[in-house]
């Protein structure tokens, strides 16, 4: 399939690229009531590109039937009306099961996480997406890049052998091994796209990002547009207004190694009367005293 079959994709992957919550029941099984409701809140609140399946999803604490659920929900909620990228990933079987099962429910793209292996070599990481890229050929494919020791070669080389790769979600935390990254695999060739969210946005569309991840979302899609609306004129200063609106909710999702980055969002989410607070081990719910605080922020967006 030539690059120019995926023009859509494309497009899709240069702007806010949503990762939703996945809402959990009292009985601690997806809510899918909850669920479609919150996909619907993004949709209707003008957010067309969404990742079922992401970390903000709580991807590694879901059971590979409930990856199904959430990839089937979100196709039948919002498919016609967005982009879907399922995000997919372990070992290269699951991966592969996952990829196609995204494209015989009609997705248009898959998101590929960071292999997690205690021995990433950088041939094997081409290996790696070269795998699940090639079993489904007529999808655009997203390595998620959250390894700061791979050189942009790898990933010029694994295009080459897959012209399905068209985008990177590249969340490594700095900017200028990011500029130099692109460069490096082809600025032009890929959409880049900003896979550290809101705080990072500004930074990474300096040196050619064209588009971002976003948890808090969830909580504010205006917030979120607004951000990247600024971004695209060029207007730093207006962007950086916003930067300074979400700081402390972004703070707070970032500290102790990201520990409460779901929670955080969930919590929003919970204060707005959207869904329960719960996330599964290894994460955990917000200690009381943080919750107002949380509570507040949301408020303070005035959605």
């Amino acid at each position: 399939m030539s690059s120019v079959a995926f023009e859509t994709q494309r497009a899709a992957l240069a702007d806010v690229v949503a990762i939703p919550v996945t809402p959990f029941a009292e009985d601690g099984s997806v809510d899918r009531t909850a669920h479609r409701a919150l996909l619907r809140r993004l949709v209707d609140g003008g957010i067309r590109t969404l990742t079922p399946n992401g970390n903000t999803g709580e991807f590694y604490a879901l059971t590979p039937q409930e990856r199904q659920l959430v990839t089937e929900l979100t196709l039948e909620e919002a498919g016609e009306r967005a982009t879907i990228l399922v995000g997919v990933g372990h070992d290269v079987p699951t991966a592969v099961a996952s990829a196609r099962y995204a494209r015989e429910r009609g997705a248009q793209m898959v998101m590929v996480h960071q292999p997690v292996h205690p021995y990433v070599s950088q041939s094997g990481w081409v290996d790696y997406h070269r795998a699940i890229a090639e079993s489904v050929p007529e999808l655009g494919v997203v390595p998620y890049v959250r390894n700061a020791q791979l050189p942009g070669a790898r990933l010029a080389e694994l295009a080459d052998a897959c012209p399905n790769v068209i985008g990177v979600k590249y969340a490594v935390p700095d900017a200028a091994k990011f500029a130099a990254f692109a460069r490096d695999a082809g600025l032009d060739r890929f959409v880049w796209v900003a896979g550290l969210a809101e705080p990072y946005a500004p930074s990474y569309f300096s040196a050619g990002a064209t588009g971002f991840t976003s948890g808090l979302v969830n909580v504010a899609p205006a917030v979120s547009l607004n951000m990247i609306e600024a971004l695209r004129s060029g207007d730093y200063p207006a962007a950086m207004k916003i930067w300074e609106q979400i700081r402390r909710f972004e703070e707070l999702r970032a500290a102790n190694g990201s520990a409460d980055n779901v929670t955080v969002v969930k919590e929003a989410l919970a204060s707005l009367g959207l869904c329960r607070r719960d996330v599964r081990p290894p994460s955990r719910q917000l200690p009381e005293e943080e919750r107002a605080e949380v509570a507040a922020i949301a408020a303070g967006w005035s959605i």
